[in-house]
């Protein structure tokens, strides 16, 4: 199975998703045409640290108010209706699966941000913008998705401004990672690429990009990851009568094998960000 479909699949059978919020949305006594983005905030951020991690993500990136900002791999474009709605920015979401940029407009449409933010089908490695279209480019725990992470670097060089910033958090690999461990992941969840964050470092300076940072989450994506397993665990009755009891199991066999690797240190997670120079 070739990587696109493996990202496409995995990401169809994700458990966060559309119709999981809009039934809690609903279990809350919440209506669909009553909703204001606050709503889904603490259901649509499809990433490690919430709404805080967003945050710290636009600081690096220097996020404003005028900003035009791009969201690669955005999932649901939770991310992307977060930043329009605390500083007012405009924000492109992009993202390979079309069941996600489905569901991201019409979550957008719901809480009524179209104005602000734009939800776009596309491939990451082959962004359909004009050079230096974006202020800021971000990204979450999505790079891990793509083997030709150089590719998707340089393409967020392109559609920078000069002086323009790239800030993105990803999955990290430890020295210790096995290829059989490096298999099952991509076999369970389309991580077809684990970089470590020296790699990335070296990667982004090769394709142009100037102040380089690159900060170690590990512990603190530690913490997270043991708290999102007993949280997916809670929801097992809703999540059974939705999907099944096999997908269920799967879904929970891979979380706690994911959840070892992190514990043993052989998978951490890293928050880069950089400059293009002018």
């Amino acid at each position: 199975m070739d990587h696109a479909t493996l990202v496409l699949d995995f990401y169809d059978r994700h458990p966060i998703n559309e119709g999981q919020i809009l039934s809690t949305l609903a279990r809350q006594g919440k209506t669909p045409e009553a909703l204001v983005p606050q709503d889904l905030f603490s259901l649509d951020q499809d990433h490690y640290g919430g709404l805080p991690a967003v945050e710290t993500l636009a600081r690096r990136a220097g996020i404003k108010g005028e900003s035009r900002v791009l969201d690669v791999c955005a999932g649901l474009a939770g991310p992307a209706r977060f930043l329009a709605w605390r500083y007012g920015c405009r924000v492109t979401a992009i993202d390979l699966a079309e069941s996600r940029c489905r569901s991201g407009l019409r979550l957008t449409r719901l809480v009524r941000l179209t104005h602000r933010v734009a939800v776009v089908r596309g491939d990451a490695g082959r962004l359909p913008f004009l050079p230096g279209s974006f202020a800021a480019v971000v990204s979450q725990e999505g790079w891990l998705h793509i083997p030709d992470k150089e590719r998707v670097a340089r393409e967020c060089f392109r559609v920078l401004a000069d002086g323009g910033r790239l800030a993105f958090t990803d999955w990290t690999a430890g020295p210790r990672l096995a290829s059989r461990e490096r298999g099952h992941l991509r076999e369970w969840m389309a991580a077809v690429g684990i970089e470590s964050l020296d790699g990335y470092r070296r990667l982004l300076a090769r394709v142009g990009f100037d102040a380089i940072e690159a900060e170690d989450l590990s512990t603190e994506w530690r913490r997270i990851l043991r708290a999102r397993l007993t949280m997916y665990r809670s929801l097992e009755a809703e999540t059974v009568a939705r999907f099944g009891r096999a997908r269920y199991e799967a879904y929970d066999q891979l979380y706690a094998f994911f959840v070892g690797l992190v514990e043993a240190g052989k998978i951490g997670g890293g928050r880069l960000s950089a400059t293009k120079r002018g």
